[in-house]
Order: structure tokens, then sequence, then C-alpha cells
């Protein structure tokens, strides 16, 4: 049998019928006398751990813990806001007869993400850059409908009475510039979802654009953003009081305020008990605080430094990829951080700003 868990309000946040307790981390030093916790690598490395609970081709479920919520969630802003992805920035109308004006038009094919490495391009430092085959990719939408002339008489289907009756992103064509046709030629660039709906046309109508796309972040626009989503919670922890257990006629009933599969009643003795690996489902809605024949049964709780993770990719990166990827970028901006110290440290006089070169 493993150890029974006991609220502990330096490692759990206490959750309760109105209000949350113990938010904050304590462990740093002074706070409890006569303790170290001054911060030591060694001791950081034990109790770090990264594990990957579920992933698929767009999306990861992982656990990181051992970090404090700043941390986590300067991971889960760059995330979002920082880790750079490839989209279309500029848009050259030559003919849009369509029903979508051009600027919501080049709105929507700025939303296609494409599969492109953003390492292989270089990051413009300003809109008005010249482009080139380093930091613009190029590609031409030109898609005309016509109607199809052995089409069914008394068919309604616009896919049986018209060719080209909807532009999808599958129509965006790659045009190479420069060495791209070779750096490039083992995942050559197109949108990742070839079934995108950009627009729909009748005979007659069409569209002819060049499009040009770059690198961004997504704090200049969401477009750029690597993931659909990227969120995160603490784990859930559902305590039982052995000194006061739940009743065996009110077992079922104690089981059905929990997730499923959280609670388990013994079908024997009816004994209640707490399946540490399904924890992680719960919802921590709080429907055992409303019955006052559960009182002091159990305490909920979240354990402050265990995150679960959950991110969709929506691009170029496959979903393992996108943490390492955060982690670089904060890598990078440590060593900024660390510079800037160490030129104020050897050349500033404390009295004014000190200018980085190449910061």
């Amino acid at each position: 049998m493993p150890p029974a868990i006991t609220y502990d309000p330096r490692k759990h946040v206490g959750v309760h019928p109105e209000r949350v307790s113990h938010v904050s981390s304590t462990n740093f030093p002074g706070h409890y006398p006569d303790e170290d916790h001054s911060w030591d690598l060694e001791r950081f490395k034990k109790g770090l751990t990264v594990k990957i609970e579920r992933l698929s081709n767009r999306s990861i479920d992982f656990d990181l813990v051992g970090v404090d919520a700043s941390i986590a969630n300067a991971y889960r802003r760059i995330l979002i806001a920082e880790v750079p992805t490839i989209c279309v920035e500029r848009v050259y109308v030559w003919d849009n007869t369509s029903v979508v004006v051009d600027e919501v038009f080049a709105q929507r094919i700025g939303l296609v993400p494409l599969n492109v490495d953003p390492a292989l391009m270089d990051m413009k430092q300003s809109q008005n850059d010249q482009a080139t085959d380093r930091n613009t990719l190029v590609f031409r939408l030109q898609v005309a409908c016509e109607r199809r002339k052995n089409a069914p008489k008394d068919t309604t289907d616009p896919s049986k009475m018209y060719i080209n009756h909807e532009v999808l992103s599958s129509h965006l064509k790659w045009v190479p510039q420069g060495e791209q046709e070779i750096v490039m030629a083992d995942n050559p660039p197109a949108p990742t979802n070839l079934n995108i709906v950009l627009t729909k046309l009748r005979p007659g109508q069409e569209v002819d654009m060049e499009l040009h796309a770059v690198k961004g972040v997504g704090k200049d626009h969401a477009k750029f953003c690597p993931v659909a989503t990227a969120s995160y919670r603490l784990l859930p922890l559902v305590i039982l009081n052995p000194e006061k257990p739940v009743p065996r006629e009110l077992a079922e009933k104690f089981q059905k305020c929990f997730s499923p599969g959280v609670i388990r009643v013994d079908p024997r003795t009816k004994a209640v008990s707490v399946d540490s690996k399904k924890t992680r489902n719960e919802t921590m809605g709080r429907e055992v605080y409303r019955h006052p024949e559960f009182e002091g049964c159990a305490q909920l709780a979240r354990v402050r430094d265990h995150f679960l993770f959950n991110i969709e990719s929506e691009g170029f990166y496959p979903p393992q990829r996108l943490l390492p990827e955060a982690i670089a970028v904060m890598r990078a901006k440590i060593a900024t951080i660390k510079r800037a110290a160490e030129t104020l440290l050897n050349n500033g006089d404390g009295l004014g700003d000190v200018e980085m070169v190449n910061a």
C-alpha cells in the first residue's frame, strides 16, 4: 500500500468550497527559520522531470515537474508569442473578381500555416528590408472557375457543375527564388493543410495573386503563432481523511462527486480509495463540498510544482519539438541578460544606462 497522502501547505494549493489557499510558493531563503532554501543546481536537477503522457501528430500532453509557476508560465507565453514561424505577410493582387474583397482575402491567406522550417529563413529587421531568397518565400495563386461541359443537367452540386468552384490552400504554388530550390528540395514549402477554403468562385470569376511569406513571431501578429492552444493546469489531488472514512452506504454517491475513474469503490467492502493514475482527469468541480454528509471526508488540492501541459501544434513544428524551441528562446533571453549584467559590471559607473552592442 502506498503511504497515505496528507495536505502539505508547502507543496499543495488548497481548494476549498469558495476559495483557494497557499497559492504562493514559500521555498525561498529566509521564509522558514533555520532552513536553507537557497537555490542549488544539483537539487534542482533531482526534482526536475519532464514526462510525455500523450503524443499525436498535432498535439502533446506532458508533465513538467519541479519548477516554479513563473517558469512554466514563461514557457507558455514564449510558445504563444516568441517561437518563430513562416506566414504570408504581403499579398500583391493582380486580379480578384471573387465575392471576397482584397483585404479580407489577404488576411485569410495570411492565416494559412506553412510547413517551412523557420531555421532556414532569416527574419527581416524592418518591413522595408529588401526581399531576398534568405528572408522571403514567393507563392503564386492563380485560379479561374469554369463551367464543366459534361455536367449532368439535373445536378445542383457545385463540384459537378464547375471546375475550381473553390479556392483552396492547395492552390498556393511555391515559386523558388535564388538557392531556395536547392536548400528546400527535401521539403518544398506548402500549406500544412491543403483543404482550407479561402473563397468560392463561379464561372467568370478568378483570382491572380503573388504572395510573399516572411519569418515572424506571434507577438507581432497572431498568424505567426505556432500553436493553436498552449495551456497548463496544476495536478489535481484528492486527499481522503483516514479519521473519517466515507460511509459504506454512501460510497457510490461519493464516487459520483468526482470525474470518472478517480474514485474506486471496492465491490465487496465498499471501501473508498483514490486512483492516483487517474486523478489527473479530475476537473475539481468541488461537488463533494456540496453534500454535508461528506464534510471532512476528503480535501481537494493541487500540487504546486506539477504542471500538466497541453499543446496543439498548428504549423511546421511537430508537437514534441515545441517545448525545446521555447527553451531555446528563453536561453537566448538569459544570455542577453547575462551580457547586459557583465557589461554593467565591467564598464558601467552605475550613474546611467549602459548601451550594448549586438544585444
